[in-house]
């Protein structure tokens, strides 16, 4: 209840609001947030139906069916499983009301249209998102490489002229190797938390 008078007296449309620190308690999205582990509100949009919360892990969308039902539905989408791409930015004309920010996370469409007043805030998560569709892409071919060159290793190996002993020890080692490697590689591409980036473009 208290959520929805908050909810009234911003003011919100169908337009969305872009919602400052000082009220991100108010707002279901804060809900789900799991500070427990750290994570964080950088950026949030909110209209009378939904809401989209971006974090330094992911983005949590409350999907209200529309703008009278009380009815939610929770998404949350990790930037490190669903990868964000097609980053538009759409400004507004001369007679809008509005200017819309595009992307797709993973296989999900996002258009989000916001108050034109709001362009110059709106500028920096457009910089943020297009920077982690960016440093995410690069990640994926690093971990394709890497995955690639392990294969390249197996096969050389294979085709060697050697003992079937002496190929069966090699085997192992090489396999044993290429996991610990492969796991720290992982771990320096697989980037679950840009919390660095939202500070950068968001928090400057």
């Amino acid at each position: 209840m208290l959520k929805k008078f908050a909810s009234d007296a911003l003011g919100l449309s169908d337009i969305g609001k872009i919602i400052g620190p000082e009220d991100y308690d108010k707002t279901d999205a804060d809900d789900y947030v799991r500070h427990e582990d750290g994570e964080k509100i950088y950026f949030l949009i909110k209209t009378k139906a939904d809401e989209y919360c971006f974090t330094n892990l992911a983005l949590i969308h409350v999907d209200g069916e529309n703008a009278v039902s009380s009815k939610r539905t929770l998404k949350r989408y990790p930037y490190s499983q669903h990868k964000m791409s097609n980053v538009a930015l759409e400004t507004a004309g001369k007679v809008d009301l509005d200017i819309e920010i595009k992307f797709h996370l993973g296989k999900e469409a996002y258009s989000i249209d916001v108050d034109k007043r709001e362009l110059e805030k709106l500028n920096d998560l457009y910089k943020a998102l297009v920077y982690i569709s960016e440093e995410t892409n690069e990640n994926n071919v690093m971990l394709e490489m890497a995955s690639q060159s392990l294969d390249k290793a197996v096969t050389v190996l294979q085709n060697s002229r050697t003992s079937d002993a002496n190929l069966a020890d090699q085997y192992k080692l090489l396999t044993e190797y290429g996991f610990d490697w492969l796991k720290s590689v992982r771990k320096e591409y697989h980037k679950k938390d840009f919390g660095d980036v939202f500070e950068k473009y968001i928090n400057n």
